[in-house]
């Protein structure tokens, strides 16, 4: 019996898990269409500009690097925090500072 209970708990956690992803890709995606009011494509889709799928995939940017990035500025990128926690998805899952900029790099990292 204890086994099949820890079977079901593991499975519902797996999709809990799961249909969280999805939920923080979808935010993700929510945080890089809006934020700033134009989202980060306005900047970030410019060819002179760091294009930021390319470097995650090619491990350029680190997941680290990107948070800091995003909390303190770099160049002529400005802190990004503010705005991203005004997204209103964000808001509304109640994510904290750390779990937006997962959620965005999830999305960017797909």
């Amino acid at each position: 019996m204890k086994k099949i209970l820890l079977a079901v708990s593991t499975v519902a956690l797996l999709g809990l898990s799961a249909q969280a992803s999805a939920g923080n890709l979808k935010v993700g995606k929510k945080i890089y269409d809006r934020a700033f009011g134009r989202g980060c494509g306005a900047c970030h889709d410019i060819a002179s500009n760091p294009q930021l799928v390319a470097l995650i995939k090619s491990g350029d940017l680190t997941k680290a690097n990107f948070s800091t990035t995003l909390k303190e500025g770099k160049n002529g990128m400005p802190k990004a925090v503010d705005a991203i926690m005004a997204v209103g998805p964000v808001k509304k899952a109640g994510l904290s500072e750390d779990e937006a900029i997962d959620a965005v790099w999830s999305y960017l990292s797909q």
